[in-house]
């Protein structure tokens, strides 16, 4: 086991976990996998973009990865995408990335991380059982085109 910077030479392998992942509970998106190496690229090209990829015997079986912005109370880090490899789901990877994630930007001087998640599912209890609690000052909006 080995937790390690997220690297653009391993876009393949974090499209495969990416679309496997969010293609199956609670998600159920339909993710091809060219369309999530996509998906990650453009976050990793981001200029403000940090992640950690967690290695088991040579393979990637999961990584996180996040963008930063600066506010009026200080540079925030936002938790893009968390995704473990379904084959390894329910062995502690993602929570030790999470810490990992936590502790990495805390040395970097941010002053609180943001995520998106679902609503329904483990996935609130999950991130609650790690620190997090639910926003109540601000409301997510979307507007379809």
């Amino acid at each position: 086991m080995n937790i390690q910077l997220c690297n653009k030479d391993n876009l393949e392998r974090y499209g495969e976990i990416y679309a496997n992942a969010f293609s199956g509970e609670p998600w159920n998106d339909n993710w091809k996998v060219e369309d999530a190496i996509i998906h990650v690229k453009e976050l990793l090209e981001s200029k403000h973009a940090y992640g950690l990829e967690y290695i088991i015997d040579g393979k990637i079986v999961g990584f996180v990865l996040g963008t930063s912005m600066l506010f009026h109370y200080g540079r925030t880090f936002e938790i893009n995408d968390l995704a473990v490899d379904p084959q390894y789901q329910k062995n502690g990877i993602g929570k030790q990335l999470l810490e990992q994630i936590k502790n990495d930007v805390k040395e970097q001087g941010m002053t609180g991380i943001h995520l998106i998640t679902s609503r329904d599912g483990m996935l609130p209890e999950f991130y609650q059982k790690h620190g997090f609690k639910k926003e109540t000052e601000v409301i997510l909006m979307g507007l379809d085109l």
